[in-house]
């Protein structure tokens, strides 16, 4: 299962960490990964673009990711990536699972 926590603070997402595989078929061959980390990828550079300086983090099985400050900005885009993870989810249950952490 991919589990993704969504970091706040303040009322603001200001980072994200998704680790594990959703086991819906081998790897390399896993659709909800492959979803996944596209999504993660898109984000990422669109927060880089626009200047949110985001600090990522890769290991094995492992992406973690946080910007300094609350921005509207930065809050907007790991918006829509956490509601693009649930559609993923609807599309595939019992692969993801969603949470929010306040930091």
């Amino acid at each position: 299962m991919i589990k993704a926590d969504f970091k706040k603070h303040r009322g603001y997402l200001v980072g994200f960490s998704i680790k594990g595989h959703a086991g819906y078929a081998e790897s390399g061959h896993d659709v909800v990964c492959a979803a996944v980390s596209s999504a993660i990828q898109l984000i990422v550079n669109i927060m880089d673009k626009f200047g949110c300086g985001p600090r990522v983090s890769v290991e094995e099985n492992l992406i973690d990711c946080s910007v300094g400050d609350e921005s509207e900005t930065v809050n907007d885009l790991l918006e829509q990536l956490r509601l693009h993870i649930e559609a993923i989810l609807e599309e595939f249950p019992n692969t993801i699972k969603i949470t929010i952490s306040e930091v």
